[in-house]
């Protein structure tokens, strides 16, 4: 917390004088919580987060590290539909209102989509082979290239079309920031 307290004071161009100041809180803790030997109370974690007009989450939360290499055996995924399509989760640590996933289909599967919260927007990406995507009722046949996009709280569902050869493509969810 401490690291992320500077960083947010510091990318404001605040001096910890301007905010104690703004968040009615002495200086000296401040001084205190960024030295990483200050146990906060709630209140002044709040009139911190406040002050500088991030979640209270953004403000405790564990740093990111700026540089991460995850080998592929590693990268984390999950089987659905029977085992027939693999999905991979791209991002290794969580981007606040967004997911990337790639999903490997083997030849004629399908897998319904979960819809997810109101005004969010899915982006999906082919890599390879040919995919249909059904959204509302709707079929789209996607190709290498192709991208559909389309509100993710709709019902939906993903289906190789090749009953020879896998397919391959990326999911981008965006999440509404009314819901993060």
């Amino acid at each position: 917390m401490a690291q992320n307290l500077i960083q947010l004071r510091k990318s404001q161009n605040l001096s910890q004088m301007a905010l104690a100041e703004r968040s009615q809180i002495p200086r000296s803790t401040i001084s205190y919580i960024e030295s990483g030997e200050g146990n906060p109370s709630l209140a002044n974690l709040i009139k911190l987060a406040s002050s500088l007009q991030v979640s209270l989450e953004e403000l405790i939360k564990k740093p990111r590290p700026q540089i991460q290499y995850i080998p592929k055996d590693q990268v984390p995924s999950q089987w659905k539909s029977q085992s027939s399509i693999e999905i991979k989760k791209i991002l290794p640590d969580p981007i606040e209102g967004m997911e990337i996933d790639k999903m490997r289909f083997d030849e004629k599967a399908i897998m319904k989509g979960t819809p997810h919260l109101p005004n969010t927007k899915e982006y999906f990406y082919v890599v390879s082979g040919k995919i249909r995507v059904y959204v509302n009722k709707e079929r789209f046949d996607l190709s290498k290239g192709d991208v559909l996009a389309f509100p993710g709280n709709l019902k939906h569902a993903y289906e190789n079309l090749n009953d020879k050869k896998q397919a391959e493509a990326f999911s981008v969810v965006v999440f509404s920031p009314d819901y993060y």
